[in-house]
């Protein structure tokens, strides 16, 4: 069993975020084309941009995507949000923006997500009536000595 360190939760949630990004886009039902499908010759195509190659993820990604989807359940809404836009790669000042946060507070909202996320992966039960802070460094403290166990 893995031991869940809140390094290892942002991993996780950034490739995430790139498997959801290479999925292909989903097709609506009804839908379809009679035209025949126009071939391009070799001359019809000389200047054109090429098209990036869409990679699709395998289908063990797409399941560890599936099961990362669910960890922000349970987390409070701008938490979760400040979460998955850092995974998307966003900037510190356009989540600050969206969130209403400045850095420091949406810093600390990310870093106690990822550790209320890890400890909740451990099998832990999060202490209610403690601080971001208390949180944040009970969950560093016990990923850096495996043997303790805070109560």
């Amino acid at each position: 069993m893995t031991l869940w360190t809140p390094s290892l939760v942002e991993e996780r949630l950034a490739e995430a975020a790139f498997v959801l990004k290479r999925l292909p886009e989903p097709r609506r039902q009804g839908y379809f084309s009679v035209w025949p499908e126009v071939i391009h010759s070799f001359a019809d195509k000389v200047g054109q941009e090429p098209k990036p190659m869409r990679v699709i993820p395998s289908p063990a990604a797409i399941s560890r995507m599936e099961e990362t989807l669910t960890w922000t359940v349970g987390l409070d809404p701008i938490d979760g949000k400040i979460v998955w836009l850092r995974a998307y790669g966003e900037r510190w000042k356009t989540i600050c923006w969206t969130v209403g946060l400045q850095r420091s507070a949406a810093h600390e909202h990310w870093l106690y997500a990822l550790c209320v996320i890890a400890w909740r992966l451990n099998r832990r039960k999060v202490p209610r009536l403690r601080s971001r802070r208390y949180v944040i460094e009970m969950v560093k403290g016990a990923c850096e000595d495996p043997t303790s166990h805070p109560n």
